[in-house]
């Protein structure tokens, strides 16, 4: 597995569909924006699901983090199965959100990426896209990756998604820890 952990709108979606492209045997990718999709309507904005502020602020419920433990052990059950498994997730508990991920995980090899972006490129990205609130980039970009350990980071402030990917892929042939 390899878990990307980054921001809104860090480039790690961009990241994503280039690793799938350069890497040569097929990964599947899933990400915390598809879990968030696949959520019922009514848990989108629901304390007990999760809540976007208006100024970016995310908030995360209890049925939130019961839905979100299965599925972790669902993806987590395709790579033991022999899947390829790309994450593209936002740990906005920092420390705790790996640690969630390394329980789930247990002895499988995971290659741990931080996608770093300077806080006003991603804000930047964040209007173009115009599918967020404004304010979750910044206030993310530091945030998701306060005590977390990473095998590798990128930085997508000025290099783009395929050299990220790039990198990564080279390391996919050293062993993570």
């Amino acid at each position: 597995m390899i878990i990307l952990n980054g921001g809104s709108s860090s480039g790690k979606s961009g990241i994503v569909r280039c690793l799938q492209d350069v890497l040569p045997e097929p990964w599947l990718a899933f990400g915390c924006d598809s879990f968030v999709d696949a959520l019922p309507a009514r848990m989108q904005a629901s304390d007990d699901g999760i809540g976007i502020a208006a100024d970016g602020t995310v908030t995360i419920g209890s049925d939130f983090r019961v839905l979100e433990a299965a599925w972790t052990e669902g993806v987590v059950a395709m790579a033991r199965a022999g899947a390829r498994i790309i994450i593209d997730d936002v740990f906005l508990g920092g420390t705790a959100s790996q640690r969630r991920w390394q329980k789930a995980l247990g002895d499988l090899p995971v290659l741990w990426v931080g996608v770093k972006c300077e806080p006003g490129v991603a804000a930047g990205r964040e209007i173009a896209r115009g599918d967020r609130a404004r304010g979750m980039a910044a206030s993310q970009a530091d945030l998701v990756h306060k005590g977390v350990i990473y095998d590798l980071e990128v930085d997508t402030t000025h290099a783009e998604s395929l050299v990220c990917a790039r990198t990564i892929a080279a390391r996919i042939s050293r062993p993570a820890r």
